[in-house]
């Protein structure tokens, strides 16, 4: 059961992602406000909207995990998969949007962003392969464009993920599996007086079920220090990520139809890539001169990326093949310093936060090429970019009575542009601005349960070389702009009860309108700005513990999306899902035995603007089975498509022109989840 204090708890809401925590994932305040019996801390009294909480490590413990992104399924109505080889971003659904790898739906990890901006492959991508959930210490996940903290790509929402200062003891793991799948993890903390320590050293190998083997091969090392209280101190965290596959990008099922490939085949087996990210981060926490508290974190980020990709096959060179290269090489630096002040306003409560953003990308060269078997032939377009983004925001919460608070806030962003390119045409220079009011407004408790009503305004920005276009690099006709900054605008009425003994439970209406909509382009390999488009929804959360030793989590949400200018094409939005279903029972204290079943479904997706072409349904079960030899010793056995599903991570409906194909053809393209697969993993404490 969970006991409210209220002048904890606005501290607790206000300070959201940014709180300093314990080692163990949990606030500060967190023994002064919360008693948490399971694996979320979304109680009533620890939000600003219904569809707002927090992750705990032990639920990432007991999550089998086929890819490190899918910790985010545990953010309810979350969907992730992939479409291509391992060491590429993953795709993301939410409220339904196809998120392709990260738009609308902004990431951190210890503090620093992992969106890019004006990326070579998509608008926001988002790589979490340098993610290494054994040292995450808690998730913070919001939803909506609510929350004056977050800004660009965060219209669907945002999720922060905080490192372990410290391991409270050593651990060793090595996992072996099918499909040529190994990894060993060593990470811990020795002693010191001076400080705290965190190391961690990951190496990951998997060919997967391809028949063109996926090659897989992954460094990921952590090391962390912290010095101080958790309120006054500091951390320092460098991080270094290598990774490099062959992959095997979706193909067409007329293909697979024929006999020309298995269903695990590739069309074009020279696709693949390399990607590198090495980062230094700095995390500042010091009480301030007459009450309040100031944070800051600072990182310097490097990263590269090098795609080799052929999604139409054989339909612009019927002889060598379509396969382009897409770079990507550049520097990331920001600092966010926010102050946080506690008071009184009149007899009322009032927590205040005022913040900065500042960030700025150097892309020393983002470049199109195409190519035949990863071997340049010519350049489509190469670019350097200098793209600078500043906000500022400021929030306010305030203890109205004893049943009413009320959450505002305001934002303000301004961008500036430059793009100097290999086309004279296409080089410019663009500013833009925008401000993004926020309103939360929280009622109660009242029988244990509250009510939430949201409103709020967001944005994404836009690729700074669609911003600045002239000429279309390969046809040199003209080609138009792409607005800069695209607006969202979004309202929510939630409720979260814990009337029913043992059950925290959450309800959300939403709604969410986008002036520009990011699409997927099959041949060209990105993302592109598109028409405007309205979103609307419902969801519903359930955490049940009938039983100390069993959990019951079940999360549904049913939405509907579509274009709302008046194109001839049609008003669907293609890969908007327009249902997600989750269910998961977990076992523990069993004796040396623990369990956890999940299941997962995400509905059926038109595919074309006019609805004539659907997806079909996905549903998959995964199964994790752990034995405790001893408190320091134990074994994990995990079954990933328990019962074997033959169905699509993902589907796309495009042109493309097969070998000995006279003429392109517009054919669902898709790519199929994996099929049973067993890992076996040991584990010891030391």
């Amino acid at each position: 059961m969970l006991a409210f204090r209220p002048q904890f708890s606005l501290c607790l809401l206000l300070l959201g992602a940014s709180a300093p925590l314990l080692a163990d994932g949990r606030h500060p305040e967190a023994d002064a406000v919360i008693e948490v019996t399971g694996h979320y801390a979304n109680g009533v009294g620890t939000s600003d909207t219904a569809s707002q909480g927090y992750i705990t490590p032990k639920l990432i413990e007991a999550k089998p995990l086929l890819r490190p992104g899918e910790v985010l399924e545990y953010v309810p109505g979350v969907i992730v998969t992939q479409h291509s080889g391992d060491g590429k971003a993953n795709q993301f659904f939410l409220r339904g949007f196809n998120l392709d790898h990260g738009t609308d739906f902004y990431t951190t990890v210890a503090g620093m962003p992992v969106n890019l901006p004006t990326h070579a492959h998509g608008q926001g991508y988002s790589d979490l392969n340098f993610m290494i959930p054994e040292l995450v210490a808690r998730v913070d996940y919001k939803k909506g464009p609510y929350f004056a903290e977050e800004g660009d790509f965060s219209s669907a929402g945002a999720a922060h993920f905080h490192y372990l200062d410290r391991m409270n003891d050593n651990l060793a793991s090595a996992t072996a599996g099918d499909f040529g799948y190994r990894r060993a993890l060593l990470a811990g903390s020795p002693k010191s007086e001076m400080g705290d320590l965190l190391y961690a050293l990951e190496l990951v190998n998997n060919d997967g079920p391809w028949v063109n083997p996926n090659d897989f091969h992954k460094v990921n090392a952590v090391l962390r220090y912290h010095h101080g209280a958790r309120d006054d101190g500091y951390s320092l965290t460098a991080m270094h990520y290598r990774g490099k596959w062959n992959a095997t990008d979706q193909i067409p099922q007329r293909a697979v139809d024929s006999g020309l490939v298995s269903r695990f085949g590739a069309i074009d087996p020279s696709d693949g890539g390399g990607s590198q990210r090495s980062s230094l981060s700095y995390d500042l926490r010091q009480p301030m001169k007459g009450g309040g508290q100031f944070q800051m974190d600072a990182y310097l980020i490097k990263s590269r990326l090098q795609l080799f990709s052929n999604f139409t096959l054989f339909q612009d060179n019927p002889v060598s093949g379509d396969q382009f290269e897409q770079g990507d090489n550049r520097t990331t630096m920001g600092i966010t310093p926010n102050w946080l002040w506690t008071g009184t306003l009149g007899e009322m409560q009032s927590v205040t936060k005022l913040g900065l953003q500042l960030r700025r990308d150097n892309i020393g060269r983002i470049g199109l090429y195409d190519t035949v078997a990863r071997q340049r032939l010519s350049t489509t377009r190469e670019d350097r970019v200098r793209e600078t983004g500043s906000g500022i925001y400021v929030e306010n919460s305030l203890q109205w009575t004893e049943k009413f608070r009320s959450v505002a806030g305001l934002r303000g962003d301004y961008f500036d542009f430059d793009v100097a390119s290999n086309l004279a045409a296409n080089s410019g220079r663009k500013t833009a601005g925008i401000a993004s009011p926020k309103l939360n407004l929280i009622f109660g408790p009242w029988h244990q349960t509250e009510y939430f009503l949201s409103a709020g305004s967001g944005f994404h920005s836009n690729d700074a070389r669609g911003a600045v276009i002239s000429l279309d690099p390969k046809t040199l006709a003209p080609a138009a702009q792409s607005p800069a900054l695209a607006r969202s605008g979004g309202a929510e009425l939630g409720v979260r009860s814990e009337w029913v003994p043992n059950l925290q439970s959450s309800l959300a209406l939403w709604r969410l309108a986008l002036a520009s909509e990011l699409v997927f382009a099959g041949d060209a390999g990105t993302t592109r700005a598109s028409r405007p488009s309205l979103r609307h929804g419902i969801e519903w959360s359930n955490r049940y513990r009938p039983q100390p030793w069993l959990l019951i989590d079940a999360d549904i949400s049913a939405s509907k999306a579509k274009f709302t200018d008046e194109d001839p094409a049609g008003e669907r939005i293609p890969g908007s899902i327009d249902r997600v279903a989750a269910l998961g029972v977990t076992l523990n204290e069993l004796g040396r035995w623990s369990g956890t079943m999940q299941m997962r479904y995400f509905g059926p997706r038109p595919l074309i603007e006019d609805g004539s072409v659907h997806s079909r349904s996905t549903q998959l079960t995964n199964l994790r089975i752990g034995y405790k030899f001893d408190n320091n010793l134990r074994l994990g056995l995990d079954l990933f498509n328990l019962f074997n599903r033959q169905a699509s991570d993902i589907d796309y409906f495009y042109a493309s022109q097969l070998r000995g194909e006279a003429a392109p053809v517009n054919d669902v393209h898709f790519h199929p989840v994996e099929p049973r697969s067993l890992r076996l993993t040991l584990s010891a404490n030391f």
